[in-house]
């Protein structure tokens, strides 16, 4: 009797394991986040295709990792929280027509007192298009502002379904322009500015400027102005980004996350994915405007699976073919998280590796090598 029973649960148990916990995460995780792009019942079908269980689960599973951040969560909760850190930046500041606000933070050598301007440097942090808050990066612009010497603005954005990606793209130039029409109120030097950008935000960050290169009709902002603040641009640094959607899309299709992403939402559509990629919009560009164009730092770490390191090392191919000055830093070990949590604190494995390479891109960037 023991043994049947024995015989019997062991099947039912590797059922469990194999086949109904994998379906029930699955099917959780598209009831959540979007069904596959198919009519009718052909969605569900689709869905429940076992390669594709097998995928999403796989990448379901695999961000179970990020439960290793919970100390980080709490310690820059506490710390934006914290009414006695408010000398270290300017908070919940409204700037852009989208109703969007920006944080604003002071290195501990910066001169507030209306001396020598301060270079800026934007900080716009990632989230698939469709999540990320700028209190989440508290710790890391703080650190940014102390490592650079500079004033760190991280504004919010559109992200969808408040905004698809134009409206997000709006939103940074918005930044931009606010840098330089409160350069003189908060002492920052609103000609020297770098970009900054993870993942979705250096997408963001590479195709504002291309936008704003191009003088772009739909970012809203006249073109005189335009120009005044492309030359502010002294660089675009990226980190683990994404710059041909396509191929990105792809890259989703491979994971099984192509219908939970938002990516393809934001874009409204595949129709748009060349249009909102920065390596098929630069070779848009007339020579005139691709001499405008600012030098770019791109770093990715090599075991980041979400973002494929042939993202950056494709982007940096394209920019050199077309003589933009481009460097390209492939970290090893360095997956697409740690890439940019390890920049809130100094004790963090990868802080100083990552931090020497926006340094030094940094101070050329500045002219100050």
């Amino acid at each position: 009797m023991m043994s049947l029973k024995y015989q019997v649960s062991l099947p039912m148990a590797a059922g469990t394991i194999f086949i109904a916990i994998p379906y029930s995460v699955s099917l959780v995780a598209q009831w959540m986040y979007g069904w596959p792009n198919k009519p009718g019942y052909e969605k569900y079908i689709e869905a429940l295709k076992p390669r594709r269980i097998y995928r999403l689960t796989r990448a379901v599973l695999e961000s179970l990792k990020y439960f290793q951040y919970s100390k980080l969560y709490f310690q820059w909760t506490s710390w934006y929280k914290n009414a006695a850190n408010h000398k270290y930046y300017e908070k919940g500041i409204c700037f852009g027509r989208h109703g969007n606000k920006l944080d604003l933070y002071y290195s501990p050598d910066t001169d507030q007192s209306g001396g020598v301007p301060t270079p800026v440097a934007v900080f716009v942090y990632g989230g698939a298009w469709g999540s990320g808050e700028r209190a989440t990066y508290c710790l890391l612009a703080l650190q940014m502002a102390k490592e650079l010497n500079a004033v760190v603005v991280c504004p919010d954005y559109s992200i969808y379904p408040k905004g698809n990606v134009l409206d997000m793209v709006q939103d940074i130039a918005d930044s931009l322009v606010w840098v330089r029409e409160n350069g003189c109120k908060f002492n920052l030097d609103k000609d020297n500015v770098m970009l900054i950008g993870h993942s979705a935000g250096a997408h963001l960050c590479a195709l504002t400027t291309l936008f704003l290169v191009e003088e772009a009709k739909e970012l809203g902002i006249e073109a005189a102005k335009q120009r005044e603040i492309t030359s502010s641009i002294r660089g675009v640094a990226g980190l683990s980004g994404v710059y041909n959607i396509t191929d990105h899309y792809q890259h989703e299709k491979m994971r099984g996350v192509e219908y939970v992403s938002t990516m393809h939402k934001a874009m409204g559509g595949a129709e748009n994915f060349d249009y909102y990629s920065p390596d098929t919009l630069l070779k848009t560009l007339a020579e005139d405007k691709l001499k405008r164009v600012p030098p770019f730092c791109l770093i990715h770490g090599t075991k980041d699976f979400i973002v494929p390191v042939e993202s950056s090392v494709r982007f940096s191919e394209v920019l050199t073919y077309f003589s933009v000055k481009v460097s390209l830093y492939l970290l090893p070990k360095v997956d697409h998280t740690e890439i940019v949590t390890d920049l809130m604190a100094s004790d963090r494995h990868f802080y100083h590796t990552i931090y020497g390479c926006i340094k030094q891109e940094y101070s050329k960037f500045m002219g100050k090598c």
